[in-house]
């Protein structure tokens, strides 16, 4: 008979991140801990997915009006670097730093999706009172709150997680974390999907402020009694801080830091111009439901979840990271093209594919270039906290920049299509689109020959043969 101690032992090994179990941080309260990652998960599907969606197709807000408003959470997101910071240095009575932090993201979080459904309503003009600017304000406040509060949120929730995770667990730890973010994603999309499929006002209201409260739930669970009490002395509470610009300024004198930073902006463009327009362009040229159209961040989740085991995969056989990096940008490419041939060829089994290619591609150039800021060699006080801030701030910044971009390209390029200004032939509302993925393309190949450089600068034998780890990993 086989022994009890190895078929236990070998159940243990059978379970997915069993590696990240310490004494310090045991299961039970890891994935308690992780449920923060969830609630965040859904609040992205939420700003990213379903309600653009509905702000344009069934509310008929403009799509530049609705780029702003996506674009104010991720214009934000640089901040999280301070955050960061700040949640590192915090001085309390009781010693107490990450917490505070994350439970006034998760009020913020809260917050945000309280009172967005009414804003939504009114900037759709709905409206019997107040001034005409009421519905642009409510809305912006809303999505600023619930966003600042996700990144609030997740920022401290990945910080408490590293601290109470061992040296040896720590990379499993917040790789965890950054998975049930994109399970996070794909179950709320599938939930939020079903819920709209009968859209009216009222439910709309009902589902986003459903999702309030299960933020808020979740995020108590995820917080109750994760961090311990350790009063701090005065000397410590009245200890100078590093000064930021020192460290910055020694960061960006390596010209591969800074060129890493440009190849980082450019994909991040490239892949995330559109967000705003992914399911628009499903439910108005293909004729999607709220439902199907909102099953598009499944598929992305899924295909990110994907690009994130072939990242795993590669760095254990000792792949470039910046290789890897290419691979995920040529992957992008095709994925653009079979989204473009998905109208006219009228085939939304050609559409889902390229966003599940999108989610691949953009997952696997996120995670590699990630891996590329955490194995840069800084100098001076720089350390690799900085260049993961770096990596993150010009990630974001790129986000919302090219979220904007790709909406008012969208609005500005249809209006002058649908008039007939650029002929008949492109008399259509897919061509707005179309120039907006074709420039996605393009800027793909900006960003393999800015990467070209990195690729000769490293070769392939130093990047070590370690599992993947994702400490810091700002998602």
């Amino acid at each position: 008979m086989i022994p009890r101690s190895v078929i236990r032992n070998a159940s243990l090994r059978m379970l997915p991140f069993s590696d990240a179990v310490s004494e310090q941080l045991p299961l039970r309260q890891l994935l308690r801990l992780s449920l923060f990652q969830i609630s965040v998960g859904m609040a992205s599907v939420m700003l990213l997915g379903t309600l653009n969606r509905v702000m344009i197709v069934e509310l008929n807000v403009m799509a530049w009006i609705v780029a702003i408003m996506i674009a104010i959470p991720v214009l934000v997101a640089p901040f999280r670097a301070l955050l960061g910071f700040r949640s590192d240095t915090y001085r309390s009575a009781i010693g107490w730093k990450r917490i505070p932090y994350l439970w006034f993201g998760s009020l913020w979080q809260f917050g945000g999706l309280a009172i967005m459904p009414m804003g939504l309503l009114v900037l759709s003009g709905d409206q019997v009172a107040g001034p005409e600017w009421a519905g642009e304000v409510g809305a912006a406040l809303a999505f600023l709150l619930t966003g600042l509060g996700m990144h609030m949120t997740q920022t401290a929730g990945l910080a408490l997680a590293a601290d109470r995770a061992s040296d040896e667990t720590r990379p499993q730890v917040v790789a965890l974390l950054y998975v049930m973010f994109l399970i996070g994603m794909g179950v709320s999309a599938v939930l939020i999907g079903t819920l709209l499929r009968d859209f009216s006002a009222l439910r709309l209201v009902q589902v986003v402020q459903g999702a309030a409260v299960v933020t808020i739930v979740l995020n108590i669970i995820a917080l109750w009694k994760q961090e311990k009490v350790a009063p701090m002395t005065k000397q410590e509470r009245e200890a100078p801080r590093p000064a930021f610009r020192d460290a910055w300024n020694d960061l960006t004198r390596d010209t591969e830091a800074t060129r890493l930073l440009i190849v980082v902006f450019l994909g991040t463009l490239a892949f995330n111009m559109q967000d705003v327009l992914l399911e628009p362009y499903g439910g108005e040229i293909l004729g999607l439901s709220v439902s199907a159209t909102t099953l598009l961040t499944a598929m992305w989740a899924l295909g990110a979840l994907i690009g994130f085991g072939l990242a795993a995969k590669w760095l254990k056989q000792s792949i470039n990271p910046h290789r890897m990096a290419a691979r995920g940008i040529l992957m992008g490419l095709m994925a653009f093209c079979a989204v473009i041939f998905a109208a006219p060829m009228n085939s939304p089994a050609l559409f889902f594919a390229g966003a599940f290619g999108i989610g691949i591609g953009g997952g696997l150039f996120a995670v590699s270039t990630l891996t590329s800021a955490m194995s840069l060699d800084v100098k001076g006080i720089a350390g690799k906290g900085l260049a993961l801030g770096a990596w993150g701030a010009a990630q974001a910044t790129a986000a919302g920049v090219s979220i904007f971009i790709g909406g008012a390209l969208r609005d500005i390029i249809n209006g002058a299509a649908l008039s007939g200004s650029l002929g008949e032939a492109l008399q259509s509302a897919t061509t707005g689109y179309s120039v907006v993925y074709h420039i996605e393309i393009a800027l793909l190949f900006a960003t393999l020959i800015a990467l070209g450089p990195l690729v000769r600068a490293r070769p392939l034998t130093e990047t070590p043969a370690t599992p993947l780890g994702l400490a810091d990993f700002p998602t």
